[in-house]
């Protein structure tokens, strides 16, 4: 069973930084696709960053420049490090996987983390 946990969000000051984990656990890595979404209040959710199988990143515009996709596969652990953050970017975030990658996402068998909750105060 795939089972991915997100951690390290939090409340940080406009301009201020913070660092998402996911660890992933009955998931293989290779050959594959893990990101990161974002769902902010009454909106939908949009793909922020896509990690692909070939070690490819893909960034949304609004975060490009500013956020970072990594991956150790030691750890079986997806980050997502943040700065420069703005209160727009005040949102669940969510780790995914998935068979398959596309731009800004995954798909075939897409499995989803429960969410890591980022707020950005002006």
């Amino acid at each position: 069973q795939v089972q991915l946990v997100e951690s390290g969000g939090g409340s940080v000051q406009a301009g201020g930084s913070l660092r998402l984990s996911c660890a992933a656990s009955g998931y293989t890595y290779s050959g594959s696709c893990m990101g990161w979404f974002r769902q902010a209040p009454g909106k939908e959710r949009e793909g922020v960053a896509i990690y692909t199988g070939g070690g490819k990143e893909y960034y949304a515009d609004f975060v490009k420049g500013r956020f970072t996709i990594s991956r150790d596969n030691a750890k079986n652990t997806l980050y997502l490090q943040m700065n420069s953050l703005e209160p727009e970017d005040t949102a669940m975030y969510y780790c995914t996987a998935g068979d398959v990658w596309y731009i800004l996402g995954c798909a075939g068998r897409v499995y989803w983390g429960q969410g890591a909750q980022v707020t950005v105060s002006s």
